[in-house]
């Protein structure tokens, strides 16, 4: 099986699977099958039990209740299989900050609300955020030894929706979005991957109102890029952060009830 950070961001000349969900997400992939469904949906819930380098087909034909030559037939690989679940999660990801971002009145907002949005996503994820927990050593290096490919898959989509914002005049003309971009990315995996005695990733009113001071200032004077926002730094530290912490995802759900199961089968 490739290791994990091959699986997130392949070295080769071609697309990675960032790449490939960041096309599906803006361009609207198909979605999987009633089939491809069951199979992705046991996988993802097979490697949260056990991870991903313990888990094999067979015990992903068990817990979808087919036959190993069925997972196989969709899925040639353990590897291949584990990339279109990757897959997923990421293509997920995507989805749900475009529309958790619709409901802020202003850019201000829209960006507090992604930040704080992305920050939990990935945290809370019962496969990403628990290999990140239990497995550093192999999400860390997806991110730091392919070149700056993953973070730059991430870029690019941050450095989008920001040149949408510019183009309405929310942001000034003269600011490079897709530096701004590059900031805001590297800053929040920053804080993913090193952890911080002083910001409360789980605190999510903190979150928006780290988000308000340090972050959406890069925009510069645009027409709404400071306007009121609706959180301040002072008034969000050492509040309760949003107790809303749902898994998204049918596996999911199932995933997010065992993360000591999981986590101990990580460690042996």
């Amino acid at each position: 099986m490739k290791p994990v950070h091959t699986v997130l961001g392949e070295f080769s000349d071609g697309p990675s699977l960032l790449d490939i969900a960041f096309s599906d997400a803006v361009q609207g992939a198909e979605q999987d099958d009633e089939m491809a469904a069951r199979l992705l949906d046991a996988a993802f819930e097979q490697f949260c039990r056990t991870g991903i380098k313990r888990s094999t087909m067979s015990d992903v034909a068990r817990l979808a209740g087919v036959s190993r030559i069925t997972v196989y037939r969709r899925y040639a690989s353990k590897s291949l299989l584990v990339e279109h679940v990757v897959r997923r999660e990421f293509r997920q990801y995507f989805d749900q900050f475009i529309v958790d971002i619709r409901s802020a009145g202003n850019i201000a907002d829209r960006v507090a609300v992604g930040f704080a949005s992305s920050m939990r996503a990935i945290r809370h994820n019962p496969l990403i955020g628990g290999l990140m927990i239990a497995e550093p050593d192999a999400i860390v290096p997806s991110m730091t030894s392919d070149g700056g490919r993953t973070l730059g898959v991430v870029q690019q989509f941050v450095a989008g929706r920001l040149l949408q914002e510019q183009s309405a005049g929310n942001v000034a003309d003269d600011v490079d979005v897709g530096l701004v971009a590059e900031m805001m990315v590297r800053i929040s995996a920053s804080l993913l991957v090193i952890p911080s005695h002083v910001v409360d990733l789980d605190d999510e009113a903190q979150m928006r109102a780290v988000a308000v001071q340090f972050l959406v200032p890069m925009l510069g004077p645009g027409r709404d890029a400071h306007s009121e926002p609706s959180v301040r730094l002072d008034s969000a530290v050492g509040t309760a952060g949003d107790s809303n912490r749902s898994s998204h995802g049918r596996a999911a759900r199932a995933c997010a009830a065992r993360p000591n199961e999981y986590l101990s089968a990580q460690r042996q």
